[in-house]
């Protein structure tokens, strides 16, 4: 499997783990050493770091697939983006989400396996590490690491499919027939556990060969959020105060908003003070199709479904000095109700590209001149003449041998921004400290204070997190998924939840979400 690039120094050693699921009876290729059993395993620090990368491996799917990136599975599935692409049947698991005919049988399974694959990784590390013979203090650090990544992977787990098995052990093949689903608030009270034990050993700050892992901020930034999700709201504004200090200054964890936000999507402030919890990309990895299917990538692989077809600028374009962005796919088209939330926003040139103005009059031919067209591209599936455009990549970002599996572009998890609005929304979007909170992020961007309130409060998370992955959950939390995704098809009482999909289903007491 691809491992996760904490920097460039930070991949030392690699593990290839072909971990089932639920199953720790597999074999692990050791790069350079051959073949061994998991159970030979784990003896030392050098494993016990090779452990932990593979454990923090999963993360990097967030944005490093294709219809199985939940980043994209999500954007596809809210009311802000339709799927894109090249038609109907492109990408068919972001077709699916995106029109809502999504069954057990068409939902891409790699969704769920893969953030079981990072479970089961972690609970073999939570296991093996207690009687590795290394450093006690690095030890206590890389069981803390894993604690979190599990919590990070059952709490995406339990908010797509709300009714999930909580694993905490390997399991044998013979226990596997025996697993069933547990109470959602089981899951929870184990993901806050998780999370509690695992702050107090996680470090404050990271040297920069180290960026990518988890600290105390992200886990407790984590924990705000997971609080809040769990309907205990008294307990998330608090955690999520300590993450937010004073709105608008520096935070006693060093996070402070960014001044400017198109600075966020700049490849040159990666890891920046706003950043909490952030998946580090490479463009040094040696995938290509040959191998992509295997795993063996490090790339942002979104970042190129989602640029423009065939994008292309023209002389006066060029003149222009209109980004030369690479030619992507045309996934996760932009929809006329995210369009005209953030007209007259100033981040809606930070956020989307207006691609049908820029091409002029489509009634001239391509071979006449037209002092209008900037650009030309091809109309993606669901085109309305805007595409989302912040992680787009540009043509000098390029530097890998086969850059459509390459692109080095990061992708926020957990941002300053996220959680000034989440505490506000703790707070029950009422009060000084609440509204100080939504100022703050209006006043990042030159805008206006409002009244605070929870309706404030949604409509700031919408076009300040716009496709980072946070609407369908937000909808779904909040309550008003029924109503503003009534026009993709979605079903009150069904489709808060996504199925499982039906090859989970073998061997095992599991039974399937409601109305699926």
């Amino acid at each position: 499997m691809k491992l996760i690039s904490f920097k460039q120094s930070f991949i030392a050693f690699g593990v290839l783990l072909a971990l089932a699921s639920c199953d720790t009876d597999e074999k692990l290729e050791v790069k350079g050493d051959g073949v061994v059993l998991e159970q030979d395993f784990y003896r030392n620090e050098t494993e016990a770091y090779s452990g932990l990368v593979a454990a923090y491996d999963k993360l990097g799917k967030y944005a490093g697939a294709m219809e199985n990136a939940p980043l994209l599975f999500l954007n596809s599935a809210s009311d802000d983006f339709y799927a894109g692409g090249g038609g109907a049947g492109d990408q068919p698991g972001l077709q699916v989400a995106s029109n809502y005919s999504i069954t057990p049988t068409n939902i891409p399974p790699a969704i769920w396996a893969d953030y079981y694959k990072g479970v089961a990784r972690c609970n073999i590390m939570v296991v093996k590490l207690p009687g590795i013979p290394m450093d006690e203090t690095k030890k206590a650090r890389f069981m803390a690491e894993v604690k979190a990544l599990r919590a990070y992977y059952y709490f995406d787990l339990v908010r797509m499919f709300k009714n999930i098995p909580l694993i905490l052990t390997p399991l044998t093949k013979e226990e596997i027939p025996l697993v069933m689903q547990a109470a959602p608030a089981d899951v929870y009270a184990q993901i806050e556990k998780d999370l509690n034990e695992a702050i107090p050993n996680l470090p404050m700050t990271l040297p920069a060969n180290e960026l990518g892992r988890l600290t105390k901020g992200a886990a407790t930034a984590l924990l705000g959020k997971v609080y809040l999700y769990d309907n205990k709201k008294t307990e998330a504004a608090a955690q999520l105060a300590l993450v937010n200090g004073t709105p608008g200054g520096t935070s006693s964890f060093g996070y402070k908003l960014m001044e400017d936000f198109a600075e966020l999507w700049d490849k040159k402030h990666e890891f920046n003070s706003e950043s909490i919890l952030e998946i580090s990309y490479s463009d040094k990895s040696n995938a290509d199709w040959g191998n992509f299917e295997r795993g063996d990538d490090e790339g942002n692989v979104a970042a190129q479904l989602m640029g423009i077809r065939d994008y292309h600028r023209t002389e006066v374009g060029i003149a222009a000095l209109l980004p030369d962005y690479i030619n992507g796919w045309g996934f996760c088209v932009v929809s006329t109700q995210l369009v005209t939330a953030m007209q007259g926003d100033p981040r809606f040139a930070s956020t989307i590209i207006n691609t049908g103005v820029l091409r002029g009059n489509t009634s001239i031919p391509l071979d006449k001149p037209d002092p209008t067209r900037l650009i030309t591209y091809t109309d993606s599936y669901n085109e309305t003449g805007y595409h989302f455009i912040k992680y787009a990549p540009v043509n000098d970002d390029i530097k890998a041998a086969n850059p459509f599996l390459n692109f080095g572009i990061n992708t926020y998890v957990i941002r300053l921004a996220d959680t000034y609005l989440l505490e506000a929304e703790a707070l029950g979007g009422t009060g000084a400290r609440a509204q100080a909170l939504l100022d703050a992020v209006r006043d990042r961007v030159g805008l206006a204070p409002v009244p605070v309130s929870l309706n404030a409060i949604y409509e700031e998370r919408r076009l300040e997190l716009a496709g980072e992955g946070h609407r369908w959950f937000d909808l779904v939390r909040t309550g008003q998924a029924a109503a503003k995704l009534a026009f993709k098809g979605f079903t009150a009482n069904k489709n808060e939840v996504f199925p499982i999909p039906y090859s989970e289903f073998n061997n095992t007491k599991m039974v399937q979400n409601q109305n699926y």
